[in-house]
Order: structure tokens, then sequence, then C-alpha cells
């Protein structure tokens, strides 16, 4: 599942959606620079032009892993978006990203009992589902989505977020039982440093396995309540994926405050933050 866009783009800029990551254009300088290189007169030492040098950008990297991250698992048997467990009293919540089941406003994409979250995940070649659930696999007995994004109001964007709950594995377990879980928090401030995990589908990353960026986020200017970071690599299958502040490992894994929902280039990626109203679906899940 891709990333969710905004759709506005600047004056001078072309946008356009590629294997879910969004790639922003400046045209206008490109020209410039073509025009004044053919317009010129000709320099005397006969010099070449010099060229743009292309600026560095922070990319992610292979993971480890985490045992509470993995990725959700559809009727068809592909994986499509990352999840994580949330902390909770009966140990059956997972966060991911609510456009990763519907669009906002929109009919169910995935509905419950077609669902399944595989913490952990590892597949070794392209193809479906058939790689390692080395800690099991759980059903999704419930969907859990903010009104905003189901409603599609002006503000749907800093509600991307879901609370999945999970039924019992065939052998009684809940997943927090066996993986653990990450602690959430609801009242975070907006510049924090983060690790971010996700799976990339197969298809932008043939290893199949997590990657990650640990970097500053910084509040969106655009969207309120939302975060964003710069840091290539989180392709289509890395929606939902957790925003963990102060991670060390997987035994300490900080607070989660956030799941990748959007971002509008290749390099850039955003959060709706956790607050009252994101901890209020989460009760609501972790009471079903």
């Amino acid at each position: 599942m891709e990333k969710h866009s905004r759709t506005s783009t600047s004056t001078g800029t072309s946008a356009s959606t590629m294997s879910g990551t969004r790639f922003a254009v400046g045209v206008g300088g490109v020209l410039c620079v073509a025009l004044a290189a053919c317009s010129a007169p000709p320099r005397k030492d006969h010099a070449p032009v010099p060229t743009l040098a292309a600026p560095s950008v922070r990319a992610a990297t292979p993971f480890a892993g985490t045992p509470s991250v993995g990725v959700l698992i559809g009727a068809d048997g592909d994986h499509f978006c990352t999840a994580s467990v949330v902390a909770s009293p009966k140990g059956n919540v997972i966060a991911t990203a609510a456009h990763c089941l519907q669009d906002a406003g929109g009919e169910p994409d995935h509905r419950p009992g077609e669902l399944e979250f595989a913490p952990g995940f590892s597949e070794k070649g392209r193809g479906k589902g058939q790689g390692s659930s080395p800690y099991g696999r759980w059903k999704v007995s419930s969907v859990h989505l903010d009104d905003r994004w189901t409603d599609n109001a002006d503000d749907a964007d800093v509600a991307d977020y879901a609370f999945l709950t999970l039924a019992p594995d065939a052998r009684g377990r809940q997943a927090q039982q066996v993986v653990g879980a990450v602690t959430p928090d609801w009242s975070s401030g907006s510049e924090r440093r983060v690790t971010v995990v996700g799976y990339p589908n197969p298809d932008d990353h043939p290893s199949n396995r997590p990657i990650a960026c640990t970097t500053d986020a910084r509040p969106d200017p655009e969207l309120p309540q939302t975060l964003l970071i710069e840091c290539a690599g989180f392709w289509d299958g890395t929606s939902g994926g957790p925003w963990l502040a102060d991670y060390r490992d997987a035994g300490d894994q900080g607070r989660l405050i956030g799941v990748l929902s959007g971002g509008d280039t290749d390099r850039e990626s955003t959060a709706a933050l956790f607050d009252g109203r994101a901890r209020s679906l989460y009760e609501r899940a972790a009471a079903d």
C-alpha cells in the first residue's frame, strides 16, 4: 500500500506517484540551467559548463528487526502494509495507517477476518506471503478508524492512523504475550529523534526484509499535528510503520508517537502525531 500524498503542489513543480512514493520535480531550475547553457556566449577558455551536484540524501538501511513489528497480509496472501503491537491490557492491539484499510471517506479495501498480522516477518525471495513468520500469525478481528478519516473531513490527514484488534492464535496466545509491544505516547512533542521502521514490498526491496531510518522529526509546515522526516527508501509497503521516539534496540523500543502515513517526495515521510483523539480510538480497540 502506497503512502498517502497531499494533492496540492506548488507552482513550478510537477508531482507524480510511483510505487508509493511521490516525486516532486522542480522544473524551473533545470530549464534555467539548460537555457543558460544554450544562450550564453562561448567561453573563451572553452572550459566545460559546470554541472549541479546532487544533494546528499539520508536513506533507510536494512534493519535486523524487532519482534513486535511486522506486516499485514491480505486475503490474496501478499503483505501490503506495516504494523506494530501496541501495549494494551489484553495484549491484542496493533497500530497501522488508516489508508492501509480504506481511502478517506471510501469503502473498506480490507475487512476483519480477511487480514492477518505476521510480526517479525521475513521472506527470502519474491512472491506471496510464503516467507517466514517466526512468531506465527494473528487474525484481525476488528478495525478502528477515526471519524475524521471515515467521513473524509477537512482534517482527515491528521487522523491517518488505525488500531486493530487481534484474535488469539491457534494456541490461545495474544500477540503481545509472544513478541512484546511498544508503549504509546499520547502527548509527545513534535521535535523528536525517531527510528522509523517499515517493510517495503518486494518489487522495491527484493530482500523483503525490514528497513529503518533514525533521524530527527520536525513539524510538517503544511499540516498541523503532523511530523515530517527526510529519509529515502520508504516505498510501498512501509505505510503504517511505527515512529519510535528514543529507540535503542528490540529490548528498549522507546515510545510509539505515530505511524508512517504520507510523503510528497521520494525522500519525505510524514506521520500523524498521536494525541488525545488517537488515545480514545486506541482505548476502543483495547476494550473490544
